[in-house]
């Protein structure tokens, strides 16, 4: 910026911050800024649109949503960083600041931004919210600038690209749905000629009724339209991602660290998501983007399998709506975006789900070989899909007709393919004293003895009410209960509920022994959820048209939950927001950045007393982290590692079987341990050790939360 541009906004700012100032806007402006009442109004009146506004309303929020995540997200997040331009209170010593200081930078201003926006497309859609929406998005940004949070020229800049941006994006959707509306979707785009005017068409435009041809191309159509939700939500979870606002979780760093060290099996889990992990950072390099590239990837072939699966046996509509509804449960959403074991259990789960209805039905060799085989990959992807061989019992068990397969050799050839892909892990533990059968155990409470309890009962079945959204969560028990008297004229609904319900029963009952970790039950929901969509279609079609009602409060809430589990400075931004950072949903994901920062410093001024100096953690998902954040850690995980687990008599993780430090005889390091107070150094590191100095306690803190502590020891001289 010139010098004269900026001392003309400088002297703007000073009076604006200064001479205005009254105490009238002392109050009203902070909370124009941000308040408490925001977050719920404006998720009401989104709600309220999505409800009740028909498709006017629902094209809104559409719109809405999209143009404020480009105005918000790439707009101004790269402006902000490609300027670089400091905020007021740091260039202006007696700037009066009556909110929170924001870390990002000042040009532009992003609240100026998305009001604007906002303005825009609310305008395009109801002429008369102008009367309400410019005057607050006038104020709103007048107000950054007399809370000393922004220059003048930071207002004036976002509104602009607000507005610019709302515009030139309604106008791209417009030109873009007139254009794929007519090739894609021939029938439904008489119906609405314009995305900015849904209310043009006329009832002449309407296609006629009736006739195998139309109802063949309508078909066509809710198929298109679903592999279009798969391709944008494909594209926008990449950008997540890519945007860095949640870091690797324990588990991933963790697995990371196996995909630089590929093996047969590993510790706890089987080997397929070592070579997912590698072969996404081989493409993307060692980056939070190419650990999670697989995540969007799976849940698009998921959302592809389902949606072919029931446009062939119910319709494409029942396939579209499914897809919307796994996409409204949060612990769905989470794996879609976080590249763990269960990602690749549900996707094989399923695949072998898909495979298996066609080769019940067809009852060809190479069909059951295929079911084999992805149910195979999935016990090499997590341990639970042996429990897939249950669901098969209970089907052959209720169904005659599927039991007279088990004459045939199909069913055979499908167990004696998922056997031989259990020989990586076999012959791992055969050189490793059967450790995984060991660790499975434990991990499941086998070598304790049976007490029973229902509070491990209670909180699984609140947590997964949460998680799998309360009205799916209800919809599918209901469906699974009442679906019986159905099944012998339409046998779907048994196989469905054969795919899903025995697994989540045997965990949900599992509970009254032993606590069973929420995202155990994984592979069972989407089977589950196919069924509750088949059974609530069939009804839907027979008259009951309140089903609609509640799925659309369903997929209302969901969405609502899943927005405030990715974005959650929705909630912490707010005043009144509790500052609390275990109250975060991220909280998980979040600063192990800093934490590692924060470790490497204490680290290299240790080095500076002359010897080399190393990290020990005392957790595998801390020592993960670690080994992922401090860059040459990272550098060289493959060569001589940096940082390690502590030293062991017997396997508590994975770095058991891999070098450890005991060859860095004399050498200082830095042992780490997360605690909430001050702990004494654990015998066994103080035994190793010539001397050990206690750092203290140190707080990682993000936008003013504690998101953890963690306890330092200054370790010298390895014996």
């Amino acid at each position: 910026m010139t010098v004269w541009f900026y001392a003309l906004d400088a002297g703007l700012f000073q009076w604006l911050n200064h001479a205005l100032s009254n105490p009238v806007f002392d109050v009203l402006m902070p909370w124009l800024s941000g308040n408490a009442a925001f977050v719920p109004a404006a998720a009401l009146a989104i709600g309220a649109l999505l409800w009740r506004g028909g498709l006017r309303g629902r094209l809104c929020v559409l719109l809405l949503a999209l143009v404020i995540a480009l105005t918000d997200g790439v707009v101004c997040k790269q402006l902000k960083k490609a300027v670089g331009r400091e905020r007021p209170f740091m260039s202006l010593p007696d700037a009066r600041v009556l909110v929170g200081k924001g870390a990002s930078g000042s040009f532009p201003s992003s609240h100026a931004a998305n009001w604007c926006a906002a303005l825009v497309v609310l305008g395009a859609y109801y002429r008369r919210s102008y009367y309400a929406t410019a005057p607050l998005a006038v104020a709103v940004s007048f107000s950054r600038v007399y809370n000393g949070v922004h220059y003048p020229g930071d207002i004036l800049a976002g509104m602009l690209l607000g507005a610019g941006t709302a515009w030139l994006t309604l106008q791209a959707a417009e030109r873009t749905w007139r254009w794929v509306g007519g090739r894609w979707f021939p029938l439904w785009q008489p119906l609405l000629p314009s995305l900015l005017y849904p209310d043009q068409a006329s009832p002449a435009s309407a296609p006629p009724g009736g006739g195998p041809e139309l109802a063949a191309e309508t078909e066509r159509h809710w198929l298109r339209l679903g592999y279009l939700a798969i391709a944008i939500m494909l594209v926008t979870r990449w950008l997540y991602i890519a945007s860095g606002t949640a870091e690797l979780s324990e588990d991933e760093a963790y697995q990371w660290t196996w995909s630089k060290h590929l093996a047969l099996s590993y510790y706890s889990k089987p080997p397929l998501i070592a070579y997912t992990q590698f072969l996404g950072t081989s493409l993307w390099g060692d980056t939070a983007f190419g650990v999670r590239f697989f995540a969007p990837v799976i849940s698009a072939i998921l959302g592809w399998l389902l949606l072919r699966f029931l446009a062939r046996e119910v319709n494409a509509r029942a396939g579209f709506f499914l897809l919307l509804i796994a996409n409204a449960a949060p612990l769905m959403v989470a794996g879609s975006v976080l590249m763990t074991i269960d990602p690749l259990s549900v996707l094989f789960w399923v695949a072998a789900m898909v495979a298996g209805w066609g080769a019940l039905r067809d009852n060809r060799t190479s069909q059951w070989a295929w079911v084999g085989w992805w149910m195979g990959l999935g016990f090499l992807s997590k341990y639970t899909a042996l429990l897939q061989w249950v669901s098969w019992g209970v089907l052959f068990a209720l169904w005659p007709q599927a039991r007279a397969r088990l004459r045939g050799k199909g069913p055979w050839i499908a167990l004696a393919v998922n056997l031989l892909c259990t020989l990586p892990v076999l012959l791992w533990n055969l050189q490793h004293d059967w450790i995984t059968v060991a660790h499975v155990a434990s991990n499941g409470g086998l070598n304790r003895a049976w007490k029973f309890s229902h509070r491990f009962f209670v909180e699984f079945t609140g947590a997964e009410w949460g998680l799998l959204n309360p009205v799916f969560f209800i919809a599918a028990i209901w469906a699974a209960a009442r679906f019986w008297p159905r099944w012998r004229r339409r046998p779907l609904l048994l196989y469905l509920f054969c795919m899903g319900a025995p697994l989540f029963l045997f965990y949900w009952l599992y509970t009254v022994r032993y606590r069973v970790l929420l995202n155990w039950i994984a592979p069972s929901v989407l089977p589950l959820f196919a069924l509750m969509v088949v059974y609530w279609e069939e009804r839907w079609r027979q008259g009951a048209r309140r089903v609609a009602r509640f799925m659309w409060a369903g997929l209302i809430l969901g969405w609502a939950v899943t927005i405030l589990m990715l974005f959650p400075a929705l909630m912490t931004k707010n005043p009144y927001f509790p500052k609390d950072a275990r109250l975060d949903p991220l909280r998980r994901v979040r600063a192990w950045s800093d934490t590692a920062q924060v470790v490497e410093v204490a680290r290299q001024k240790l080095l500076a007393e002359g010897k080399p100096a190393f990290i020990i953690a005392d957790h595998y998902g801390i020592t993960g982290h670690f080994s992922f954040y401090i860059p040459e850690a990272r550098a060289a995980v493959t060569r001589e590692p940096l940082v390690f687990y502590r030293s062991s008599d017997a396997p508590e993780n994975q770095f058991y079987f891999w070098p450890g430090y005991q060859n860095r005889k004399g050498q200082n390091a830095i042992f780490v341990q997360e605690n909430d107070t001050p702990q004494r150094v654990p015998e066994r590191i103080e035994r190793e050790f010539a001397s050990v100095e206690d750092l203290g306690l140190m707080e990682i803190k993000r936008q003013g939360l504690v998101y953890r502590r963690m306890q330092l020891w200054a370790c010298r001289g390895l014996k």
